[in-house]
């Protein structure tokens, strides 16, 4: 019922096709009815549940599609293919996009490890995959409902959003997706300070010794953290995150020699060769689809 009652919420909420902001800072209704092939993007740290409809994204070659049986936990940001392949106006993609803020996430896992009787201890084992799909639980949906029961009142979003808000990121941490998002913001998240570090400099040259160094580690241990992480080395995570970050902005008008330069491509050449080889097109070729399907 609960469930029913969000779908209800968001449909009266959002008529036409894009993104509503609620009220409350980091909490967006989405809704699309056209197909929208997978195409390059970047993940934010975010929980994103559907209610209606499915939606794709794409890491490494692996394959995450999700309806409203789950929600998809994003803890980290990375570089992403994602669509909505199956939308259309009789089956229209409903949802809520809520970006997880690092510094109240942080707070949340470091209380819950810090008391007595916590059930949720960090692990010691393989480092959990930034992205994750979690079953909608009870805790889970009574808090969403909750939330964004407030948005049809902006007294009650200021008096009370962030404390509903902090109640979500909760039913997060203690859900399915709840070990990735305690590795990622609890107090040994080395790959996700590393991943912040990298995604912030993407226009600068970083080594992947001197980022091992800053965080105490040897270059394979490192290494293998990451990749348990992300699927991806260091080095091809920066890449993707490149390549990502340039086609969205082509696609946003940008022009190629420009979108080269600010994601720190100084070989104009180089920059064309690994686009068409990561999106099978040249930069030129690609803008030029993407003006086209706008």
């Amino acid at each position: 019922m609960s469930k029913a009652l969000i779908k209800r919420l968001i449909e009266n909420s959002i008529c036409e096709d894009g993104l509503v902001e609620t009220g409350l800072k980091g909490v967006q209704l989405f809704r699309v009815t056209e197909s929208v092939r997978c195409a390059p993007a970047v993940y934010e740290p975010a929980v994103v549940a559907i209610v209606s409809g499915t939606k794709e994204a794409i890491l490494d070659g692996n394959r995450h599609l999700y309806g409203s049986s789950e929600y998809l936990c994003c803890t980290m940001s990375m570089p992403v293919e994602a669509g909505t392949p199956a939308a259309s106006p009789d089956n229209p993609l409903l949802g809520v996009y809520i970006s997880l803020d690092t510094q109240v996430m942080t707070e949340l896992v470091i209380k819950m490890e810090s008391t007595a009787a916590a059930s949720h201890k960090p692990s010691s084992g393989p480092h959990p995959q930034s992205i994750a799909l979690a079953r909608w639980d009870d805790a889970f949906t009574d808090a969403l409902l909750r939330l964004l029961q407030l948005a049809s009142n902006p007294a009650d979003t200021a008096v009370l959003g962030q404390e509903r808000l902090r109640e979500l990121y909760y039913a997060v941490l203690k859900g399915d997706a709840g070990d990735s998002a305690r590795r990622a913001f609890g107090v040994g998240n080395e790959v996700a300070r590393s991943i912040e570090y990298l995604s912030s400099r993407l226009n600068e040259k970083v080594t992947i010794d001197q980022i091992a160094s800053q965080l105490g580690m040897s270059r394979a241990v490192f290494h293998r953290k990451f990749k348990q992480a992300t699927t991806m080395s260091p080095i091809q995570f920066v890449k993707s995150m490149r390549l990502n970050s340039a086609a969205m902005k082509i696609a946003g008008g940008m022009s190629v020699n420009e979108a080269a330069l600010g994601v720190g491509y100084v070989s104009s050449s180089q920059f064309s060769r690994e686009f068409k080889r990561q999106y099978g097109q040249s930069p030129k070729q690609w803008g030029q689809a993407q003006q086209l399907t706008a």
